[in-house]
Protein backbone atom coordinates (compact mmCIF):
# COMPACT_ATOMS: atom_id res chain seq x y z
CA UNK A 1 0.00 0.00 0.00
CA UNK A 2 3.11 1.98 0.90
CA UNK A 3 4.45 1.99 -2.62
CA UNK A 4 1.52 2.10 -4.85
CA UNK A 5 -0.26 4.90 -2.88
CA UNK A 6 2.99 7.02 -0.97
CA UNK A 7 1.30 6.57 2.46
CA UNK A 8 4.65 7.53 4.00
CA UNK A 9 5.43 10.45 1.58
CA UNK A 10 1.82 11.81 2.62
CA UNK A 11 2.04 11.47 6.33
CA UNK A 12 -0.64 8.66 6.49
CA UNK A 13 -1.25 5.42 7.25
CA UNK A 14 -3.41 2.50 5.82
CA UNK A 15 -5.62 2.66 8.85
CA UNK A 16 -6.36 6.48 8.78
CA UNK A 17 -6.86 6.00 5.20
CA UNK A 18 -9.40 3.30 5.54
CA UNK A 19 -11.30 4.96 8.05
CA UNK A 20 -11.52 8.05 5.89
CA UNK A 21 -12.65 5.95 3.10
CA UNK A 22 -15.19 4.02 5.21
CA UNK A 23 -16.56 7.83 6.52
CA UNK A 24 -16.76 8.64 2.91
CA UNK A 25 -18.77 5.74 1.93
CA UNK A 26 -21.01 5.92 4.82
CA UNK A 27 -21.78 9.68 3.68
CA UNK A 28 -22.64 9.30 -0.12
CA UNK A 29 -24.35 5.74 0.72
CA UNK A 30 -27.56 7.28 0.43
CA UNK A 31 -27.31 6.87 -3.55
CA UNK A 32 -27.44 3.68 -3.80
CA UNK A 33 -31.01 3.64 -3.43
CA UNK A 34 -32.11 7.46 -4.27
CA UNK A 35 -30.28 7.20 -7.54
CA UNK A 36 -32.86 4.27 -8.93
CA UNK A 37 -35.30 5.64 -6.94
CA UNK A 38 -35.08 9.14 -8.74
CA UNK A 39 -34.53 7.07 -12.49
CA UNK A 40 -37.09 4.86 -12.70
CA UNK A 41 -40.48 6.54 -11.02
CA UNK A 42 -39.29 4.95 -7.75
CA UNK A 43 -40.73 1.47 -9.35
CA UNK A 44 -38.88 -1.06 -6.49
CA UNK A 45 -38.55 -3.94 -7.17
CA UNK A 46 -39.04 -3.71 -11.28
CA UNK A 47 -36.21 -5.42 -13.63
CA UNK A 48 -35.13 -1.32 -14.17
CA UNK A 49 -34.44 -0.48 -10.82
CA UNK A 50 -32.38 -3.32 -9.97
CA UNK A 51 -30.83 -2.85 -12.98
CA UNK A 52 -30.07 0.89 -12.16
CA UNK A 53 -29.25 -0.07 -8.72
CA UNK A 54 -26.58 -2.23 -9.92
CA UNK A 55 -25.32 0.36 -12.55
CA UNK A 56 -25.06 2.92 -9.61
CA UNK A 57 -22.43 0.33 -7.43
CA UNK A 58 -20.77 -0.92 -10.35
CA UNK A 59 -19.86 2.76 -12.24
CA UNK A 60 -19.08 4.33 -9.15
CA UNK A 61 -16.91 1.95 -7.99
CA UNK A 62 -15.07 2.02 -11.88
CA UNK A 63 -14.68 6.10 -11.34
CA UNK A 64 -13.05 5.71 -7.71
CA UNK A 65 -10.64 2.82 -8.93
CA UNK A 66 -9.72 5.42 -11.62
CA UNK A 67 -9.65 7.86 -9.26
CA UNK A 68 -7.36 5.66 -6.70
CA UNK A 69 -4.33 4.70 -9.22
CA UNK A 70 -4.31 6.96 -11.72
CA UNK A 71 -4.62 9.88 -9.81
CA UNK A 72 -4.19 9.15 -6.41
CA UNK A 73 -6.44 11.23 -4.89
CA UNK A 74 -9.02 10.29 -2.16
CA UNK A 75 -12.26 11.11 -4.05
CA UNK A 76 -15.10 9.12 -4.94
CA UNK A 77 -17.28 9.33 -7.75
CA UNK A 78 -21.06 8.45 -8.24
CA UNK A 79 -24.08 9.37 -10.13
CA UNK A 80 -24.07 13.54 -9.68
CA UNK A 81 -27.09 14.33 -7.60
CA UNK A 82 -29.08 17.26 -10.08
CA UNK A 83 -27.84 15.58 -12.80
CA UNK A 84 -29.47 12.14 -12.21
CA UNK A 85 -33.03 14.54 -11.08
CA UNK A 86 -32.63 16.20 -14.93
CA UNK A 87 -31.30 13.28 -16.25
CA UNK A 88 -35.21 11.91 -15.16
CA UNK A 89 -36.84 14.56 -16.76
CA UNK A 90 -35.43 14.03 -19.65
CA UNK A 91 -36.31 10.11 -19.44
CA UNK A 92 -40.00 11.92 -19.29
CA UNK A 93 -40.10 14.05 -22.03
CA UNK A 94 -38.70 11.74 -24.54
CA UNK A 95 -41.78 9.50 -23.04
CA UNK A 96 -44.13 12.46 -23.97
CA UNK A 97 -42.79 13.35 -27.16
CA UNK A 98 -41.61 9.94 -29.01
CA UNK A 99 -44.36 7.70 -27.02
CA UNK A 100 -42.47 5.59 -26.50
CA UNK A 101 -41.96 2.98 -23.42
CA UNK A 102 -39.71 4.48 -19.81
CA UNK A 103 -37.59 1.25 -20.04
CA UNK A 104 -37.11 2.69 -24.08
CA UNK A 105 -36.81 6.66 -23.57
CA UNK A 106 -34.67 5.32 -20.56
CA UNK A 107 -32.38 3.66 -22.76
CA UNK A 108 -32.07 6.57 -25.53
CA UNK A 109 -31.37 8.72 -22.44
CA UNK A 110 -28.42 6.88 -21.98
CA UNK A 111 -26.87 7.47 -25.41
CA UNK A 112 -26.81 11.29 -24.12
CA UNK A 113 -24.37 10.29 -21.20
CA UNK A 114 -22.12 8.24 -23.44
CA UNK A 115 -21.78 10.65 -25.83
CA UNK A 116 -21.06 13.12 -23.13
CA UNK A 117 -18.70 11.08 -21.15
CA UNK A 118 -16.69 10.09 -24.88
CA UNK A 119 -16.56 13.86 -25.24
CA UNK A 120 -14.91 14.20 -21.84
CA UNK A 121 -12.64 11.35 -22.15
CA UNK A 122 -11.03 13.00 -25.28
CA UNK A 123 -10.98 16.18 -23.96
CA UNK A 124 -8.76 15.17 -20.48
CA UNK A 125 -6.80 13.04 -22.51
CA UNK A 126 -5.45 16.87 -24.75
CA UNK A 127 -5.44 18.47 -21.22
CA UNK A 128 -8.13 20.85 -22.48
CA UNK A 129 -10.12 20.34 -19.19
CA UNK A 130 -7.09 20.78 -17.37
CA UNK A 131 -6.46 24.27 -18.78
CA UNK A 132 -10.34 25.19 -18.56
CA UNK A 133 -9.45 24.73 -14.29
CA UNK A 134 -5.88 26.95 -14.94
CA UNK A 135 -8.26 29.81 -16.48
CA UNK A 136 -10.69 29.67 -13.57
CA UNK A 137 -9.58 33.28 -11.42
CA UNK A 138 -8.42 33.78 -8.39
CA UNK A 139 -11.31 34.65 -6.53
CA UNK A 140 -13.83 32.56 -7.92
CA UNK A 141 -11.31 29.35 -6.96
CA UNK A 142 -11.35 30.49 -3.36
CA UNK A 143 -15.09 31.21 -3.38
CA UNK A 144 -15.89 27.62 -4.58
CA UNK A 145 -15.13 25.18 -1.18
CA UNK A 146 -17.13 28.00 1.28
CA UNK A 147 -19.61 28.21 -1.58
CA UNK A 148 -19.73 23.89 -1.73
CA UNK A 149 -19.53 24.19 2.24
CA UNK A 150 -22.73 26.12 2.33
CA UNK A 151 -24.11 23.72 -0.38
CA UNK A 152 -23.36 20.75 2.53
CA UNK A 153 -24.42 22.95 5.20
CA UNK A 154 -27.77 23.10 2.81
CA UNK A 155 -27.84 19.11 2.06
CA UNK A 156 -27.41 18.80 5.40
CA UNK A 157 -30.50 20.94 6.95
CA UNK A 158 -32.40 19.92 3.72
CA UNK A 159 -33.35 16.71 1.61
CA UNK A 160 -30.64 14.57 3.75
CA UNK A 161 -32.26 14.91 7.17
CA UNK A 162 -34.68 12.73 7.10
CA UNK A 163 -37.20 15.65 7.92
CA UNK A 164 -39.56 16.60 5.01
CA UNK A 165 -41.96 19.64 4.80
CA UNK A 166 -44.75 20.38 2.41
CA UNK A 167 -43.24 23.68 1.36
CA UNK A 168 -39.25 22.04 0.82
CA UNK A 169 -36.77 24.60 -0.31
CA UNK A 170 -33.60 25.64 1.04
CA UNK A 171 -32.51 25.32 4.69
CA UNK A 172 -36.03 24.36 5.92
CA UNK A 173 -35.32 22.63 9.50
CA UNK A 174 -33.68 25.56 10.37
CA UNK A 175 -36.97 27.63 8.52
CA UNK A 176 -39.83 24.91 9.23
CA UNK A 177 -38.58 23.60 12.35
CA UNK A 178 -36.36 26.26 14.28
CA UNK A 179 -38.32 29.34 13.03
CA UNK A 180 -41.47 28.48 14.19
CA UNK A 181 -42.93 30.42 17.47
CA UNK A 182 -44.18 27.28 19.12
CA UNK A 183 -44.07 23.20 18.50
CA UNK A 184 -47.71 23.38 17.61
CA UNK A 185 -47.09 25.68 14.50
CA UNK A 186 -43.81 23.73 13.64
CA UNK A 187 -45.71 20.96 13.26
CA UNK A 188 -48.08 22.48 10.80
CA UNK A 189 -45.15 23.77 8.89
CA UNK A 190 -43.55 20.32 8.28
CA UNK A 191 -46.70 18.15 7.88
CA UNK A 192 -47.25 14.52 9.06
CA UNK A 193 -45.05 12.36 11.05
CA UNK A 194 -43.92 15.38 13.07
CA UNK A 195 -42.54 12.41 15.78
CA UNK A 196 -40.27 10.85 13.55
CA UNK A 197 -39.41 14.39 12.06
CA UNK A 198 -37.99 15.38 15.89
CA UNK A 199 -36.20 12.49 16.42
CA UNK A 200 -34.35 13.40 12.80
CA UNK A 201 -33.29 16.31 14.51
CA UNK A 202 -32.25 15.14 17.84
CA UNK A 203 -29.98 12.63 16.03
CA UNK A 204 -29.10 15.40 13.45
CA UNK A 205 -27.41 17.41 15.77
CA UNK A 206 -26.62 14.76 18.52
CA UNK A 207 -24.16 13.22 15.83
CA UNK A 208 -22.72 16.62 14.74
CA UNK A 209 -21.74 17.58 18.37
CA UNK A 210 -20.25 14.12 19.16
CA UNK A 211 -18.32 14.59 15.75
CA UNK A 212 -17.21 18.18 16.81
CA UNK A 213 -15.92 16.96 20.22
CA UNK A 214 -13.96 14.36 19.25
CA UNK A 215 -12.58 16.03 16.32
CA UNK A 216 -11.61 19.08 19.26
CA UNK A 217 -9.88 16.37 21.01
CA UNK A 218 -8.07 14.84 18.30
CA UNK A 219 -9.80 11.80 18.09
CA UNK A 220 -9.24 9.37 15.09
CA UNK A 221 -12.50 9.11 12.67
CA UNK A 222 -14.22 11.21 15.02
CA UNK A 223 -16.71 11.86 11.74
CA UNK A 224 -17.20 7.39 11.41
CA UNK A 225 -17.81 7.69 15.31
CA UNK A 226 -20.31 10.27 15.68
CA UNK A 227 -22.80 9.17 12.95
CA UNK A 228 -22.46 5.23 14.19
CA UNK A 229 -23.15 6.76 17.91
CA UNK A 230 -25.77 8.97 15.83
CA UNK A 231 -27.05 6.05 14.31
CA UNK A 232 -27.34 3.63 17.11
CA UNK A 233 -29.29 6.64 19.02
CA UNK A 234 -31.73 6.94 15.87
CA UNK A 235 -32.40 3.30 16.55
CA UNK A 236 -33.18 3.73 19.81
CA UNK A 237 -35.32 6.49 19.29
CA UNK A 238 -37.41 4.24 16.83
CA UNK A 239 -37.71 1.53 19.48
CA UNK A 240 -38.58 3.02 22.07
CA UNK A 241 -40.80 6.12 21.12
CA UNK A 242 -42.09 5.28 17.87
CA UNK A 243 -42.84 1.27 18.55
CA UNK A 244 -40.85 0.45 14.82
CA UNK A 245 -38.22 -1.87 14.72
CA UNK A 246 -35.48 -0.30 12.80
CA UNK A 247 -34.06 -3.33 11.54
CA UNK A 248 -37.49 -4.78 10.06
CA UNK A 249 -36.11 -4.46 6.84
CA UNK A 250 -33.27 -7.32 6.92
CA UNK A 251 -35.95 -9.92 7.54
CA UNK A 252 -37.24 -10.30 4.16
CA UNK A 253 -34.32 -8.22 2.04
CA UNK A 254 -32.53 -10.08 -0.82
CA UNK A 255 -28.61 -10.36 -0.37
CA UNK A 256 -28.77 -11.59 -4.16
CA UNK A 257 -27.67 -9.29 -6.91
CA UNK A 258 -29.74 -8.97 -9.87
CA UNK A 259 -27.65 -9.63 -13.02
CA UNK A 260 -29.96 -10.83 -15.22
CA UNK A 261 -32.67 -7.64 -14.83
CA UNK A 262 -29.40 -5.21 -15.68
CA UNK A 263 -28.71 -7.32 -18.39
CA UNK A 264 -32.36 -7.14 -19.39
CA UNK A 265 -32.58 -3.59 -19.67
CA UNK A 266 -29.65 -1.49 -18.89
CA UNK A 267 -26.48 -3.36 -19.92
CA UNK A 268 -25.26 -1.60 -22.99
CA UNK A 269 -28.74 -1.23 -24.24
CA UNK A 270 -28.31 2.61 -26.49
CA UNK A 271 -31.52 3.21 -28.23
CA UNK A 272 -29.89 5.89 -30.40
CA UNK A 273 -33.05 5.63 -32.98
CA UNK A 274 -35.46 6.68 -30.36
CA UNK A 275 -33.24 9.68 -29.17
CA UNK A 276 -33.44 11.05 -32.96
CA UNK A 277 -37.01 11.00 -32.74
CA UNK A 278 -37.12 14.47 -30.33
CA UNK A 279 -34.63 16.17 -33.04
CA UNK A 280 -30.94 17.26 -33.32
CA UNK A 281 -31.14 20.43 -32.13
CA UNK A 282 -32.51 19.43 -28.46
CA UNK A 283 -29.90 16.33 -28.57
CA UNK A 284 -27.50 18.88 -28.99
CA UNK A 285 -28.77 20.93 -26.59
CA UNK A 286 -29.11 18.04 -24.03
CA UNK A 287 -25.67 17.00 -24.44
CA UNK A 288 -23.96 20.25 -24.20
CA UNK A 289 -26.21 21.00 -20.95
CA UNK A 290 -25.25 17.70 -19.29
CA UNK A 291 -21.50 18.27 -20.12
CA UNK A 292 -21.68 22.36 -18.56
CA UNK A 293 -22.91 21.01 -15.46
CA UNK A 294 -20.75 17.76 -15.10
CA UNK A 295 -17.75 19.95 -15.81
CA UNK A 296 -17.74 22.53 -13.64
CA UNK A 297 -19.36 20.13 -10.55
CA UNK A 298 -16.60 18.22 -11.30
CA UNK A 299 -14.00 21.08 -11.39
CA UNK A 300 -15.79 22.52 -8.25
CA UNK A 301 -15.41 19.37 -5.92
CA UNK A 302 -11.82 18.73 -6.63
CA UNK A 303 -10.51 22.54 -6.32
CA UNK A 304 -12.85 23.09 -3.52
CA UNK A 305 -12.38 19.56 -1.65
CA UNK A 306 -8.43 20.04 -2.50
CA UNK A 307 -8.43 23.04 -1.45
CA UNK A 308 -9.85 22.23 2.52
CA UNK A 309 -7.39 19.41 2.44
CA UNK A 310 -4.30 20.93 1.55
CA UNK A 311 -3.52 19.28 -1.79
CA UNK A 312 -3.07 22.34 -3.62
CA UNK A 313 -0.29 24.92 -4.69
CA UNK A 314 0.50 28.43 -3.76
CA UNK A 315 -1.50 29.06 -7.02
CA UNK A 316 -4.66 26.99 -6.36
CA UNK A 317 -3.43 24.32 -8.91
CA UNK A 318 -3.92 20.54 -8.06
CA UNK A 319 -1.06 18.23 -8.64
CA UNK A 320 -2.70 15.36 -11.59
CA UNK A 321 -5.77 17.23 -11.83
CA UNK A 322 -5.45 15.52 -15.37
CA UNK A 323 -6.04 11.93 -14.12
CA UNK A 324 -8.87 13.20 -11.62
CA UNK A 325 -10.69 14.73 -14.75
CA UNK A 326 -9.81 10.84 -16.09
CA UNK A 327 -11.42 9.54 -13.43
CA UNK A 328 -14.68 11.41 -14.07
CA UNK A 329 -14.82 11.15 -17.72
CA UNK A 330 -14.28 6.93 -17.56
CA UNK A 331 -16.98 6.99 -14.89
CA UNK A 332 -19.41 8.58 -16.64
CA UNK A 333 -18.79 6.02 -19.97
CA UNK A 334 -18.88 3.38 -17.60
CA UNK A 335 -22.02 4.51 -15.92
CA UNK A 336 -24.00 4.84 -19.76
CA UNK A 337 -22.88 1.39 -20.25
CA UNK A 338 -24.07 -0.15 -17.34
CA UNK A 339 -27.05 1.77 -16.64
CA UNK A 340 -26.93 5.36 -14.96
CA UNK A 341 -26.50 9.04 -15.61
CA UNK A 342 -23.34 10.93 -15.30
CA UNK A 343 -21.05 10.05 -12.54
CA UNK A 344 -19.14 12.61 -10.92
CA UNK A 345 -17.20 13.34 -8.23
CA UNK A 346 -18.91 13.51 -5.13
CA UNK A 347 -18.76 16.78 -2.46
CA UNK A 348 -19.32 14.16 0.54
CA UNK A 349 -15.37 13.05 -0.03
CA UNK A 350 -14.44 16.05 2.06
CA UNK A 351 -16.25 13.97 4.96
CA UNK A 352 -13.41 11.54 3.79
CA UNK A 353 -10.56 13.81 3.70
CA UNK A 354 -11.85 15.22 6.85
CA UNK A 355 -11.03 11.88 8.32
CA UNK A 356 -7.47 12.13 7.55
CA UNK A 357 -7.69 10.78 3.72
CA UNK A 358 -5.51 12.12 1.76
CA UNK A 359 -4.61 9.21 -0.85
CA UNK A 360 -6.20 6.52 -3.11
CA UNK A 361 -6.72 4.38 -1.06
CA UNK A 362 -9.16 6.18 0.98
CA UNK A 363 -10.95 6.09 -2.88
CA UNK A 364 -10.05 2.37 -3.14
CA UNK A 365 -11.71 1.66 0.55
CA UNK A 366 -14.93 3.57 -1.26
CA UNK A 367 -14.87 1.51 -4.52
CA UNK A 368 -14.57 -1.82 -2.99
CA UNK A 369 -17.48 -0.92 -0.60
CA UNK A 370 -19.40 0.11 -3.39
CA UNK A 371 -19.16 -3.42 -4.90
CA UNK A 372 -19.40 -5.08 -1.67
CA UNK A 373 -23.14 -3.14 -1.39
CA UNK A 374 -24.51 -5.34 -4.37
CA UNK A 375 -24.30 -8.12 -2.01
CA UNK A 376 -25.16 -6.03 1.52
CA UNK A 377 -27.49 -3.29 -0.16
CA UNK A 378 -29.99 -3.95 3.02
CA UNK A 379 -27.58 -3.15 5.76
CA UNK A 380 -26.39 0.35 3.67
CA UNK A 381 -29.93 1.29 3.92
CA UNK A 382 -30.56 1.29 7.61
CA UNK A 383 -28.01 3.78 8.24
CA UNK A 384 -30.49 6.84 8.84
CA UNK A 385 -30.41 10.02 6.67
CA UNK A 386 -29.99 12.14 10.36
CA UNK A 387 -26.80 10.65 10.71
CA UNK A 388 -24.62 11.03 7.59
CA UNK A 389 -26.33 14.87 7.53
CA UNK A 390 -24.61 15.07 10.88
CA UNK A 391 -21.68 14.52 9.11
CA UNK A 392 -22.26 17.11 6.24
CA UNK A 393 -22.94 19.82 8.25
CA UNK A 394 -19.94 19.33 10.33
CA UNK A 395 -17.76 19.24 6.94
CA UNK A 396 -19.74 22.05 5.49
CA UNK A 397 -18.40 24.22 8.74
CA UNK A 398 -14.87 23.29 8.32
CA UNK A 399 -15.07 24.46 4.21
CA UNK A 400 -16.43 28.29 5.16
CA UNK A 401 -13.16 28.62 6.80
CA UNK A 402 -11.95 28.89 3.71
CA UNK A 403 -13.51 32.62 3.51
CA UNK A 404 -10.48 33.34 5.35
CA UNK A 405 -8.57 33.32 2.04
CA UNK A 406 -10.41 35.82 0.12
CA UNK A 407 -9.42 39.06 0.02
CA UNK A 408 -12.75 41.24 0.61
CA UNK A 409 -11.37 44.32 -0.12
CA UNK A 410 -10.30 43.25 -3.97
CA UNK A 411 -14.57 43.13 -5.36
CA UNK A 412 -13.00 41.01 -8.45
CA UNK A 413 -12.62 38.26 -5.23
CA UNK A 414 -15.82 39.30 -3.17
CA UNK A 415 -18.37 39.63 -5.92
CA UNK A 416 -17.54 36.37 -7.18
CA UNK A 417 -17.47 34.94 -3.71
CA UNK A 418 -20.22 35.95 -2.37
CA UNK A 419 -22.45 35.02 -5.00
CA UNK A 420 -21.51 31.37 -5.19
CA UNK A 421 -22.35 31.49 -1.66
CA UNK A 422 -25.52 32.36 -2.57
CA UNK A 423 -25.86 29.95 -5.69
CA UNK A 424 -24.66 27.02 -5.07
CA UNK A 425 -26.97 25.89 -1.69
CA UNK A 426 -29.85 27.62 -3.35
CA UNK A 427 -29.61 26.42 -7.08
CA UNK A 428 -28.38 23.12 -5.63
CA UNK A 429 -25.58 22.95 -8.54
CA UNK A 430 -21.69 23.91 -8.29
CA UNK A 431 -21.54 24.64 -11.72
CA UNK A 432 -24.13 27.33 -12.29
CA UNK A 433 -22.56 28.57 -8.60
CA UNK A 434 -19.38 28.99 -11.07
CA UNK A 435 -21.06 29.91 -13.77
CA UNK A 436 -22.06 32.76 -12.29
CA UNK A 437 -19.04 33.46 -10.38
CA UNK A 438 -17.27 33.97 -13.63
CA UNK A 439 -19.48 35.72 -15.66
CA UNK A 440 -19.80 38.30 -12.81
CA UNK A 441 -15.68 38.56 -12.65
CA UNK A 442 -15.43 38.80 -16.53
CA UNK A 443 -17.84 41.68 -16.10
CA UNK A 444 -15.92 43.69 -13.57
CA UNK A 445 -13.26 43.41 -15.36
CA UNK A 446 -14.66 44.38 -19.05
CA UNK A 447 -16.51 47.93 -16.92
CA UNK A 448 -13.66 49.05 -14.56
CA UNK A 449 -11.31 48.98 -17.98
CA UNK A 450 -9.33 45.77 -16.77
CA UNK A 451 -10.69 43.88 -19.74
CA UNK A 452 -7.11 42.58 -20.58
CA UNK A 453 -6.80 40.85 -17.28
CA UNK A 454 -9.20 38.15 -18.21
CA UNK A 455 -8.17 35.26 -20.13
CA UNK A 456 -9.47 33.80 -23.33
CA UNK A 457 -10.73 31.07 -21.98
CA UNK A 458 -12.01 32.59 -19.24
CA UNK A 459 -14.49 34.74 -21.77
CA UNK A 460 -15.50 31.80 -23.68
CA UNK A 461 -16.30 30.01 -20.74
CA UNK A 462 -18.76 33.19 -19.58
CA UNK A 463 -20.58 33.41 -22.67
CA UNK A 464 -20.84 29.91 -22.71
CA UNK A 465 -22.40 30.16 -18.99
CA UNK A 466 -24.57 33.26 -20.20
CA UNK A 467 -25.95 31.16 -23.81
CA UNK A 468 -27.05 28.72 -21.12
CA UNK A 469 -28.55 30.93 -18.35
CA UNK A 470 -30.35 33.28 -20.89
CA UNK A 471 -30.36 32.65 -24.36
CA UNK A 472 -31.14 28.31 -24.67
CA UNK A 473 -33.36 28.37 -21.53
CA UNK A 474 -35.44 31.20 -23.33
CA UNK A 475 -35.58 29.08 -26.15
Amino acid sequence: MNRVFKLRENGTTARTEIVAGLTTFMTMAYIIALNPNLLTNFDRGSSLWNGVFLATCIASAIGTLVMAFAANKPFAMAPGMGLNSFFAVVVANIVSITGLSYVESFQAGLCIILIEGIVFLVLSLFNVRDKIVNAIPLGVRLGIAPAIGLMLLNIGFGSNAGVYSDKGGPFFVMRDFFGALTPALARDNMGTGYSQMVLSVVTMFFGLFTIAVLAHRKVKGSVLIGMLAASGLYWAGEAIFLHTNPFASLKDASFLPSFSDMAETTLFHFNFKGLFQVGWFTVVTLTLTFCMIDMFDTIGTLVGTASRAGMVDENGDMPNMKEALLADAVGTVAGAATGTSTITTFVESAAGVEAGGCTGLTALTTAILFLACMFLSPIAAIIPAAATSSALIYVGILMLGGLKRIDFDDLSQALPAALMLICMPISGSIGHGIGLGLISYVALKVFTGEAKKVSLITYIISTIFIIKFFLIVAA
